[in-house]
């Protein structure tokens, strides 16, 4: 499932309008759900982008680096990159393991 569309699912009603979504461009028409988002603006063909978009663009890319990082330390233990198969009610303790891993990990630095 992609991630706009579980956004709409399941999380979508439950943020609140006070909290900063920084998304991706695959998130395009999240501003009808969620006022306080950002996206990307993205170039065409005849309409390139100007300097302050590009430093807009810049900006959430380099605020968005540090998600995508975690993200994809969290890929590495393949729970979040393939269809989780084991029991449900051991998830979220599989999760609180890799999450534990990647502090400690983390503090080490």
């Amino acid at each position: 499932m992609h991630d706009f569309k579980m956004y709409k699912e399941v999380v979508g009603a439950t943020v609140l309008e006070g909290i900063r979504f920084l998304a991706d461009s695959g998130f395009h028409g999240i501003l009808a759900f969620h006022k306080n988002s950002e996206i990307p603006k993205k170039k065409s063909k005849y309409h390139p982008l100007s300097v302050t978009e590009k430093v807009e663009n810049r900006r959430i890319s380099q605020e968005r680096i540090f998600v995508e990082n975690v993200i994809a330390k969290f890929k590495v233990f393949k729970i979040l990159s393939n269809k989780y198969r084991n029991r449900r009610k051991r998830y979220g303790l599989r999760m609180s393991l890799i999450c534990g891993i990647y502090n400690a990990e983390l503090r080490k630095r």
